[in-house]
């Protein structure tokens, strides 16, 4: 979604993207689904160029904002196919993939403090560009690690921003596979301010640590009950190194304004850089996976017999309610007929519950 800001800004720019033709465009095969719209990769004939192409059923003002858009850790645009009904968005194609795919392939399992840092920090800093450096604010609002791909030469990039305020709209997402990576206010459909995407940042810096999903096994709709009503979090493994597990907390916390800023979560990393322990305790961490995962599974394995519980005590109140209806529907049909005051008996049990 676009900042308030963007209301005001959006008037001064100009549509000067890149109008690209649809025959000018060879696709290829389909390499994913991006919010509202599939994504694939593709060759831009005239500029004998590959790309990506987001092929969408309209176009509002995503070409527009994306055109004004510059940075290294930020898809770079081409421009638009404009041609009804074939609208798209043309992008750098990323051979790497998503930064998904990459954590549960098995590429992953080389990462080290090294990488895990150098991602940290290019996704901040792409993050501080749309906050408070670009041309116009943008909060993403479905920052995730399908939503980061990964170049050639594995530098990050994000992606598919705005899809869900520029397309129809809407203030709230109902995409269901995000919850895991939703702050509670953005999944209650309350206004939101840039660290709704600090709290999305946190998910996606534990899955860099962890190479785990988010919520494995837990439905959407439960991970939303769990966040906000439960103020349930990721589990974060007790060996996991204490600078890290701070970051997240704080990404994580439930009221908006006290999560850092990109600006302070940057500085944060500059100065964990420098510490001299860091780099054994994360390299071990990283690398004793079978230690400290169960952690994870023991928290999923409890967040499951809360939702069942929770599930099978909503049953007995409408098995409750229920019966109290019969029993109300008995009183009201023995009222209506003249009865001995012997026969009206509570001996059915209704209120045995």
């Amino acid at each position: 979604a676009l900042g308030p800001e963007c209301h005001y800004e959006m008037s001064s720019l100009s549509a000067s993207f890149v109008q690209i033709k649809f025959d000018d465009i060879h696709f290829y095969e389909n390499c994913g689904g991006g919010s509202f719209g599939s994504v694939y990769r593709a060759r831009w004939i005239s500029q004998d160029k590959e790309v990506a192409v987001k092929k969408l059923l309209k176009i509002e003002n995503e070409a527009e904002i994306l055109s004004v858009l510059s940075h290294r850790n930020i898809i770079q645009f081409y421009g638009a196919i404009l041609e009804a009904p074939n609208y798209g968005i043309v992008t750098e194609y990323a051979s790497g993939g998503s930064l998904y795919d990459y954590l549960s392939s098995a590429l992953s399992e080389e990462m080290d403090l090294g990488q895990v840092m150098t991602w940290a920090m290019e996704i901040a800093k792409g993050m501080h560009y749309l906050h408070s450096e670009a041309p116009v604010k943008v909060i993403h609002r479905d920052l995730k690690s399908r939503n980061v791909v990964v170049t050639a030469d594995k530098v990050l990039k994000i992606c598919d921003f705005g899809a869900s305020r520029f397309l129809a709209h809407t203030t709230h997402m109902s995409l269901v596979g995000t919850f895991p990576w939703m702050a509670p206010e953005v999944i209650q459909s309350l206004p939101v301010s840039e660290t709704c995407d600090t709290y999305s940042y946190g998910v996606v810096l534990w899955e860099m640590l962890t190479r785990e999903i988010p919520f494995k096994g837990l439905e959407g709709l439960q991970v939303a009950w769990l966040v906000v009503e439960k103020s349930e979090r990721l589990t974060i493994p007790s060996s996991c190194p204490d600078s890290f597990a701070e970051l997240m907390r704080k990404c994580w916390l439930t009221e908006p304004k006290e999560r850092p800023m990109f600006k302070q979560i940057i500085a944060t990393l500059e100065s964990m850089a420098n510490d001299s322990k860091l780099p054994e305790q994360c390299n071990s961490f990283l690398h004793n996976k079978a230690e400290w995962r169960c952690e994870i599974e023991a928290t999923l394995e409890r967040l499951k017999k809360l939702e069942r519980d929770l599930s099978t005590k909503e049953q007995e109140l409408k098995e409750r309610e229920r019966r109290l209806k019969m029993w109300e529907r008995k009183l009201i049909e023995q009222s209506n007929t003249p009865v001995s005051s012997d026969s009206l008996s509570l001996s059915d049990g209704c209120f045995s519950c």
